[in-house]
């Protein structure tokens, strides 16, 4: 059992961590310190969005159209931390 738990908190590190990245590349980008017509930042900024696109699509079903402002990365950000948080380790009867 523990070693499921801990493939599971593994893979919820790694998903959290990406989304960090993809949460700061955004800024960067939105701020004009990355330029996406740059070769490497593209390739990056694409490859981010198709791991983390599956995940946001859902959510975004779900939530009210706030146009400039995308909140699927932020309820997906809580998600992931309250996963790896709460449920999991109550779930496996480690809390």
């Amino acid at each position: 059992m523990i070693a499921i738990y801990q493939t599971l908190q593994l893979i919820l590190s790694v998903v959290y961590t990406v989304m960090i990245v993809h949460i700061i590349m955004s800024w960067l980008i939105s701020f004009q310190v990355l330029n996406l017509h740059q070769p490497i930042v593209a390739q990056i900024w694409t490859g981010l969005n198709k791991l983390l696109e599956p995940i946001y699509t859902p959510i975004r079903r779900f939530m009210p159209d706030t146009r400039p402002l995308d909140l699927a990365p932020l309820v997906a950000f809580i998600a992931v931390i309250a996963l790896r948080a709460f449920i999991l380790p109550a779930v496996f009867g480690l809390a």
